[in-house]
C-alpha cells in the first residue's frame, strides 16, 4: 500500500492526540506489579500498548509483542518476577534487536531466562521467581528501557534494588518519567547520586492514574506548523492548530521538542485545554543540539530543518540504529531521494551543511517498519507537491489517527 499525500491550502485545526505511549505502557505495569482492579484512564491506542494491554490480561503461555521493542523489555522484566513459565516473542526485526545485556542484569538478580533462538535476542523462555539480588551496575549509555524495566520491579524485590550506571547517561528524561511514575503508584525511588538509584521494598498501591496526551505525537504538529507557509495567495493564512491534553509541566522529555521548535519559528501558548501553536520567524540560521535525551524526536528535527534549508549538526543518536530500523541509515537514504546530502560520524552523529544531490522526480519514502520514518516524512508535501509514502500503516505502532487527523486539517491522501 502507498499514500500519496498533498498539502492543504490553510492549516487550521483542532486535533486530540493519542495518549502517551510512554507513560500508558509505564503505568500499566506498574498497575499490574500492584495487583490493582483500577484501570489506568486514557491508555494509548497503538500497537505497542495494546500488545501490553493483551499480554498483562490474557496471561498467554506464548506472547508475541509483534515490533513493540518496550513491551518487550518492560515484560521480560515483569515475568522474571511473576509466576508462571512463557515464551516471550516478536516480528523478524524484534528478533534481530539485542536484549543481553537486559537478561544478564536479570540473571544477577536470579531471574530464570532462556534464550530460545540466538544467543542475546529474543525468542526468550521465562520463569517467574522471587528475585533475591539486590544490586546492579550497568553502563548508563545502554537503552533507558532496560534501566526502566528492571527500576519498576525493584520495588516488588524483598530487598529493593540499588541500580549503579557507569560512564555517560543517555535519555535521563525517560528514567526520571519512570520513576516520578513508579512514585505515583506508591513506590520509594530517587537517585541517591548523579549515577546511582535507590528503591526501596514495599508494594505498589492500586490508585486512580490518567494518562496525559503523548508530546512525541505532538512533534509531526509542530513540525507541520514550522514547514507551514505564513501566506497563500497573497494573502494571510495565519496558519494555526490546537493540541489539546498537553501539560506544560509534563512528565514526558519530549515536551523538550517544544522549545527546539521555538528556534524554528513556532510558538507554543499554554491555555486551559493544551496546546496552540502559531508561527513566528525561526531564530537561527543553524541548529546544533544534542538530542541524547529525546532520540525520537530525530526524525522529526533532521526533516524538518532539511526542508527548511537551515543546516543543522544533531548529537547523541548512538540509540537510532536499534530501534525499528536503523535509523540513521535510513534517514540518509530517504533524504538523498528529497535532494538533501545527510551525513553521519561515529554511528551517533548528523549533519547537513547545506549540500544538494539530485532528487528524484517522484521520490517515494520507504518506512522500514518504523511509524516515525512514515510520520516524519509525510509534512514533506507542505515543501513540494506532494510526497509519497510506502507502507503508511506503519503508523499504529505509536499514532494510529495520524493519516485520518492529517486529513481533518486538510491534507488530501489517496491510495495507490
Amino acid at each position: 500500500m502507498r499514500y500519496i499525500v498533498s498539502a492543504p491550502a490553510a492549516l487550521h485545526a483542532d486535533i486530540q492526540l493519542p495518549a502517551s505511549k510512554s507513560i500508558s505502557n509505564r503505568a500499566l505495569i506498574l498497575h499490574a506489579l500492584a495487583h490493582g482492579n483500577i484501570t489506568p484512564c486514557n491508555l494509548s491506542d497503538c500497537d505497542d500498548t495494546q500488545v501490553m494491554v493483551r499480554a498483562l490480561e490474557d496471561a498467554p503461555e506464548h506472547i508475541d509483542i509483534l515490533a513493540a521493542g518496550t513491551a518487550m523489555r518492560f515484560l521480560t522484566a515483569y515475568l522474571s518476577v511473576t509466576p508462571g513459565s512463557r515464551i516471550i516473542t516478536g516480528t523478524p526485526r524484534m528478533q534481530q534487536r539485542p536484549i543481553r545485556l537486559l537478561v544478564d542484569a536479570l540473571r544477577q538478580l536470579g531471574a530464570q531466562i532462556e534464550y530460545v533462538g540466538n544467543d542475546g535476542f529474543p525468542p526468550l523462555r521465562i520463569t517467574g521467581t522471587e528475585l533475591k539480588g539486590e544490586e546492579l551496575s550497568l553502563a548508563g549509555n545502554v537503552s533507558s528501557q532496560y534501566i526502566s524495566a528492571l527500576l519498576m520491579i525493584g520495588a516488588v524485590l524483598p530487598k529493593g534494588l540499588r541500580l549503579h550506571l557507569t560512564g555517560d547517561i543517555i535519555s535521563r528524561p525517560y528514567i526520571n518519567l519512570t520513576l516520578q511514575l513508579m512514585r505515583d503508584f506508591g513506590a520509594q525511588a530517587d537517585w541517591t547520586s548523579e549515577s546511582s538509584i535507590t528503591v526501596h521494598p514495599g508494594d505498589y498501591r492500586d490508585v486512580p492514574f490518567t494518562v496525559e496526551s503523548d508530546w512525541s505525537a505532538a512533534s509531526y504538529w509542530y513540525q507541520i506548523m514550522a514547514l507551514s507557509p505564513s501566506t497563500k495567495n497573497g494573502g494571510a493564512t495565519n496558519p494555526e492548530v490546537e493540541l489539546p491534553g498537553l501539560l506544560p509541566h509534563s512528565y514526558q522529555g519530549d515536551s523538550r521538542g517544544a522549545e527546539l521548535f521555538a528556534r524554528l519559528g513556532v510558538r507554543t501558548e499554554y491555555t486551559e485545554r493544551g496546546v496552540r501553536l502559531t508561527k513566528t520567524e525561526p531564530s537561527v540560521a543553524r541548529l546544533e543540539e544534542n538530542l541524547i535525551d529525546i532520540p525520537d524526536l530525530a526524525q522529526t528535527f533532521v526533516v524538518t530543518c532539511c526542508l527548511m534549508n537551515i543546516p543543522f549538526r544533531f548529537t547523541g543518536l548512538q540509540s537510532l540504529k536499534i530501534k525499528e530500523t536503523d535509523r540513521i541509515n535510513a534517514l540518509i537514504v530517504e533524504l538523498r531521494k528529497l535532494g538533501y546530502a545527510v551525513h553521519s560520524e561515529q554511528d551517533s552523529i548528523l549533519s547537513w551543511n547545506g549540500e544538494r544531490c539530485p532528487a528524484e522526480q517522484h521520490p517515494v519514502i520507504a518506512t522500514y517498519e518504523d511509524h516515525r520514518m512514515a510520520m516524519a516524512f509525510a509534512p514533506a508535501c507542505l515543501t513540494m507537491t506532494r510526497i509519497e509514502i510506502d507502507e503508511p500503516q506503519v503508523v499504529s505502532k505509536s499514532y494510529p489517527a495520524y493519516w485520518n487527523d492529517l486529513q481533518k486539517a486538510g491534507f488530501k491522501i489517496t491510495q495507490e
